[in-house]
């Protein structure tokens, strides 16, 4: 097939711009064919080459005695004692899940689980963050049943716990939802495998699934806005198979049990290019690719569409020659392909051929290395005008608009059609905090959360980012686990238009501080630039997934409020209500500034929590909604009445940081007042648990009305 002409419409298509091109020309000193315009395309777009956010992502926090291996890798990793560590990273699946919900979905969860189980670890745990446009937009109920339904059908069929996550709906996703996957995996802390490839003349073996056209130039896709040729992109989506999955894990750990691996590099993003080219430039070697022994699905696959290809359940190694007939016999007994594909080689060379012809000859390392790096212009976002005064409002009222809409309503419809059980080791399940997996065969167990406010982070986006690490902070603590680290997904609009990159680097800023005050390093994450459709920006929404330890089962918090139960308030209420569920779902309002975040105060808190949970019955950490929305969720959880004695709606539904709600027995209350008293923490008993209502000063409801209505109300938006 003869390749086409480059010419500047060809160029721009493949997301380049002229200079771009022009250094392209400089690298190699010719015109490339176009495999290697594809190529560089590839390495150089935002979604593998980073290239609008390295600078600032250099900046985050990302060591720690607890940290074995942080960013640069497929996946973070973190020691949690007895020779053991958790690996885990979040990754977004945006643009694939807009264009068909289903599959871009579901290979967002299968792509995730690769990257932990690359690093040699079984996956143990998944979450997701999932971001919709308006309940009434004509596009958004389908998105909600193909992106659900994804997610559940590939972990369901995978086999791993889906253990917690978000859901939230805003005008801002209306043309560009979210849908960003977490998974994390256990494996012994002397035995991760890396990718770095090493020796030369060392055979490059393909590992998996056949290569398909499904896919081809989806990373490109994916650092691009849309418009209303979206339907054309439709190709570019990914096609998943977790039952391919499944077993590609089960060999790749049986594999790697057998000593024959070197390297081993998940194909993700730009499939084997970016795969090979990764594992060259971290081993500082070359590597040379004989596309004729690829196994392919489809017939008459050119080396453009090889490279590119995008295809699911695939895996690139760098084997020990002498343990060949071991891995191959391995890989074909769980009837998965297997097939050497190249040799590393000791030239600065990235070598493609194809039917004996050479259809790529580029310097490797300046496929990464040389991928170009812009500090781009940005402003920081002007502080909103002072906040119009918030008129008076029944504060039951107030609540059951809250629960009876699709931001705040019971999740379980969701979450419903996930398995959280499967491996039996889950402790807590999705619905109310941090869920938590016990480390199988241990005394220990894992919490994870994933939070963020987009709203906070638009309004404030140093504030904002601070406080998507404070909750997770916070709703590990709340658990009573030791937070250990974070991985990021930092999901914003485009970077060429400075306001768009100034909420990114106030976000990163926020980030940084709240991880280096709590020490919470980011030792995984992704970046996703370019959510927009026709010119309108998402919320920026750097979504923060985070790890914590429980050293013992004994340490964890989970209990319910109970009949008798007194509730008190960790922290201070001063009745922040910029930017809160109040005024965004009460008085559709999104005006005022995001609420300050002291990390000291989160620091002290959070260890008061974790110091003192002998006293503790439940607890829950206070956020969006505030006291209310939180109490509300503790009277459900024990289905007991609650009588909170104001009815303030600042006090109930403000949403100051670094607070817990607390439900003990009186004795035990005293207790915590008197630990309190000498950490210097501030602890108030604002209420009483009992009866069959909810009170909030003279206004109240019967809690099996309140509930049946915040149960009921998702799946009758989107059932």
């Amino acid at each position: 097939m003869t390749e086409p002409a480059i010419t500047p419409d060809l160029i721009a298509a493949h997301g380049l711009k002229p200079d771009e091109y022009d250094r392209i020309l400089e690298i190699i000193g010719r015109v490339p064919t176009f495999t290697e315009l594809g190529i560089f395309s590839a390495m150089w777009n935002e979604h593998c080459s980073y290239k609008s956010s390295k600078k600032w992502l250099r900046t985050l926090p990302t060591t720690g005695p607890q940290v074995i291996c942080g960013p640069g890798e497929n996946a973070g990793v973190v020691d949690i004692g007895d020779g053991q560590a958790v690996v885990f990273k979040m990754e977004s699946h945006n643009h694939p899940s807009y264009i068909e919900p289903y599959q871009g979905a579901a290979t967002g969860v299968g792509g995730i689980l690769r990257d932990v189980f690359t690093m040699g670890a079984r996956p143990i745990a998944a979450m997701n963050a999932l971001s919709f446009g308006e309940k009434d937009h004509p596009k958004t109920r389908q998105l909600v049943h193909g992106v659900v339904e994804g997610v559940g059908g590939y972990g369901n069929c995978f086999g791993v716990p889906n253990i917690g996550g978000e859901v939230r709906f805003h005008r801002a996703y209306n043309g560009n939802c979210l849908v960003n996957a977490f998974a994390a995996g256990l494996a012994d802390a002397d035995k991760i495998f890396y990718s770095a490839a090493s020796g030369v003349g060392m055979p490059v073996v393909y590992l998996g699934a056949k290569t398909g056209r499904d896919g081809v130039g989806g990373a490109t896709m994916a650092s691009a806005e849309f418009d209303d040729t979206i339907e054309e992109k439709r190709p570019t989506v990914q096609v998943g198979d977790p039952f391919t999955e499944k077993r590609l894990l089960e060999a790749c750990l049986e594999l790697m049990a057998s000593g024959a691996v070197i390297s081993i590099q998940d194909m993700g993003a730009a499939g084997l290019t970016c795969s090979a080219v990764e594992m060259g430039d971290k081993g500082k070697l070359g590597i040379k690719l004989v596309l004729d022994h690829v196994p392919q699905r489809e017939t008459g696959m050119t080396a453009y569409e090889m490279m590119l290809s995008e295809s699911q359940e695939r895996m690139l190694m760098v084997l020990k020659p002498a343990m060949e007939a071991t891995a191959r016999a391995i890989f074909e007994k769980w009837d998965l392909d297997f097939a050497i594909v190249g040799e590393t080689i000791p030239e600065d060379r990235f070598l493609i051929t194809l039917g004996g012809k050479v259809m790529a000859d580029l310097p490797l390392s300046k496929l990464s290395s040389e991928a170009p790096e812009y500090d781009r212009p940005w402003v920081r976002t002007p502080p909103n005008p002072e906040m119009e005064p918030v008129p008076e409002v029944d504060p039951i009222d107030a609540l059951k608009i809250l629960i009876g809409g699709p931001n705040y309503s019971s999740r379980a419809w969701v979450y419903q059609q996930y398995d959280h059980m499967v491996m039996a080791d889950t402790i807590v399940a999705p619905g109310l905090g941090a869920g938590v997996v016990r480390v199988h065969g241990t005394d220990k167990a894992l919490a994870f959360t994933s939070d963020v406010t987009p709203r906070y982070v638009k309004a404030n986006p140093v504030e904002g980012g601070k406080q998507a690490v404070a909750e997770a902070y916070r709703n590990l603590s709340a658990v009573g686990a030791r937070p250990l680290a974070a991985t990021d997904n930092l999901n914003f609009g485009n970077p060429e238009k400075p306001e768009i990159m100034g909420q990114f680097v106030g976000a990163i800023q926020g980030i940084g501080a709240a991880c280096a005050a709590l020490d919470m390093p980011i030792v995984s994450g992704n970046v996703s630039l370019y959510n927009e459709t026709d010119g309108q920006s998402i919320l920026p929404t750097p979504t923060i997934g985070a790890v914590g330890l429980l050293d013992r089962l004994d340490d964890l918090v989970a209990g319910v409020p109970r009949d008798g139960h007194v509730l008190l308030v960790v922290g201070e209420t001063r009745g922040h209500l910029g930017q809160s569920a109040l005024l965004a779902e009460v008085f559709n309002r999104e005006d005022g500034d995001a609420p300050a975040v002291d990390l000291d105060a989160e620091r002290q808190n959070g260890c008061f929590i974790r110091d003192n949970r002998q006293w503790i019955g439940a607890c829950c950490d206070v956020s969006d909604g505030g006291i209310a929305l939180a109490a509300f969720e503790m009277a459900v959880s024990g289905n007991v009445g609650l009588t909170i004695e104001t009815s303030d709606c600042a006090t109930l539904f403000g949403e100051d940081q670094a607070r817990y709600l607390i439900a003990t027995s009186f004795d035990k209350a005293e207790a915590l007042m008197v630990a309190a008293g000498h950490a210097g923490v501030s602890l108030q008993s604002i209420g009483k648990f009992g009866g069959d209502a909810l009170r909030f000063g003279a206004s109240g409801a019967t809690l099996a009305d309140l509930t049946a209505l915040w149960r009921s109300a998702f799946a009758a938006h989107f059932a």
